[in-house]
């Protein structure tokens, strides 16, 4: 069987003709495997939805109990038979209950990644690699200026400056899902232990965060205290909130937001960011070039981002490659 009669682009998305389902469809249909929680992969209405059972509880979070006509929660590592497909999620490394997704029909392997990482993220399993025909890979920050720092540092350097201006609450933008646990926790893990603000939009995710078994320490609600209790504290909150009304309750706050494209000085005068802190829950060019080798691929198919230099380094090492162009995926959630 050739790989584009196993797996092909359609309007809604990538469709796989013999198992009968989508992955990570754009619009509602019949049957979707969906690999992680981000609204720009899990959208609601779908028929049937196949995933992991954070993902499914994290949609359910986010669009309420009928976000689907039917549920099927996948386990890490079982073999699953779609359709007639064989079906596996393994971790992708990205966000709690993010997978990649397998598929094998006919001597035919085909790895989805999904969005991926592979740098420490205390809130989710790390991203297992898996030799496979075709690897479909996202490039989201897939150019060779991309080369992320140490997630130990940027830590440090948002520790750093609430040590030397305790007299101004340092409110950080991560996204609500995924980058604001992983902040926390990191933090925790580096020796924060004072309370961390957050932002209503997420109580919920931090909830259920901690229902699974992370550690995300002395949480407490903006809305339930005063200014001069957050003084000097961290505060995170979602990107939009900086843009916000909501700001003028803190007195003398220090902007800043945690993303990958922070790395880029537009981007960051673009956001008027005091304190920019380069952590991203997607690969970065270094360690998206040294996966696709430990992988050995015979073919790489490029999802969405910086795909003309991802095609290109790969053409350059002798793995054919092709881009998809899909839309409706986010360069990274902001």
């Amino acid at each position: 069987m050739r790989a584009s009669e196993l797996l092909t682009v359609t309007d809604s998305g990538l469709y796989c003709p013999p198992g009968g389902f989508y992955i990570d469809p754009d619009r509602p249909v019949d049957r979707a495997l969906v690999t992680h929680g981000h609204a720009d992969h899990a959208r609601s209405g779908h028929a049937h939805v196949m995933a992991t059972q954070q993902t499914l509880d994290i949609m359910k979070i986010r669009y309420g109990a009928g976000f689907a006509g039917a549920e099927q929660a996948a386990s890490y590592g079982n073999d699953l038979n779609v359709g007639g497909v064989h079906v596996k999620f393994v971790p992708a490394g990205h966000i709690l209950g993010a997978a990649q997704i397998v598929l094998e029909f006919e001597g035919v392997r085909i790895v989805v990644s999904g969005d991926y990482k592979r740098a420490p993220d205390p809130t989710c399993e790390p991203f297992e690699p898996v030799p496979c025909d075709i690897f479909i890979t996202e490039a989201t920050f897939g150019l060779p200026v991309f080369s992320h720092p140490p997630v130990v540092e940027e830590i440090g350097k948002l520790t750093t400056s609430v040590t030397d201006f305790p007299e101004r609450t340092h409110v950080i933008g991560a996204y609500s899902l995924g980058k604001a646990q992983r902040l926390i926790a990191l933090l925790r893990d580096n020796g924060h232990d004072a309370p961390i603000f957050v932002h209503g939009a997420l109580e919920r995710l931090n909830a259920y965060y901690v229902s699974q078994g992370i550690e995300l320490g002395d949480i407490r609600l903006v809305a339930n205290s005063s200014a001069e209790e957050m003084r000097g504290a961290v505060v995170i909150a979602p990107p939009s909130a900086l843009g916000d009304r909501w700001m003028r309750r803190f007195d003398d706050p220090l902007p800043g937001f945690a993303s990958g494209w922070m790395q880029i000085r537009a981007r960051r005068r673009q956001r008027g960011v005091e304190l920019p802190l380069t952590l991203s829950d997607h690969i970065d060019w270094p360690d998206l070039t040294a996966t696709i080798s430990e992988i050995g691929p015979g073919e790489v198919w490029v999802t969405h981002g910086r795909e003309e230099a991802t095609v290109r380094w790969c053409e350059l090492n002798g793995i054919k490659a092709q881009p998809l162009s899909l839309l409706g995926f986010e360069d990274e959630a902001e």
